[in-house]
């Protein structure tokens, strides 16, 4: 386990500004975005209270996802992200070295139950094309809509 190497993040918040889907010079679809995180911390003084503050964590997302984060989110929208974190570094015009850290997303998803962004007075983070039900497939108990499956009599044939 000494050569153990991990880089995974999960961030869940609020996009800041509208992704703006683009392509690099090879047609490869790429978003760039930040995601508000809240975070606790404990506020120093006589009542060392919970305080809360925010985190702004620049995103990158690449091909089918960054085309499903475009089509599906706005800004305030509630967004679920896993993927890791890479640092660039790069000199700029005037020869200063500059760096920066993100997460380069391998998934995105949705938090909010369809409409909620719209009710909570916000945009709504879905399409016109987003699925109009959310909710896991019920089960109906009837007898008809049950499988039919073969009773075995004993244990002695099962394989495990």
């Amino acid at each position: 386990m000494a050569n153990l190497n991990l880089n995974k993040v999960i961030l869940a918040g609020r996009l800041t500004a509208d992704p703006e889907l683009k392509q690099t010079q090879s047609g490869i679809p790429v978003i760039s975005a930040t995601v508000a995180v809240n975070r606790r911390y404990v506020k120093q003084g006589e009542d060392q209270s919970q305080q809360q503050t925010a985190d702004f964590i620049n995103i990158v997302a690449w091909r089918q996802t960054a085309e499903f984060i475009s089509r599906y989110f706005r800004k305030g929208s509630s967004i679920c992200v896993t993927g890791s974190i890479q640092v660039r570094t790069w000199t700029d015009q005037q020869n200063q070295k500059r760096y920066s850290t993100e997460v380069v997303v391998d998934e995105a998803m949705f938090v909010d139950a369809k409409g909620e962004n719209a009710a909570a007075g916000g945009q709504s983070a879905y399409g016109s094309n987003a699925p109009d039900n959310y909710s896991a497939p019920s089960f109906s108990g009837t007898q008809s809509a049950a499988p039919k499956f073969e009773e075995l009599s004993n244990d002695d044939d099962l394989p495990f």
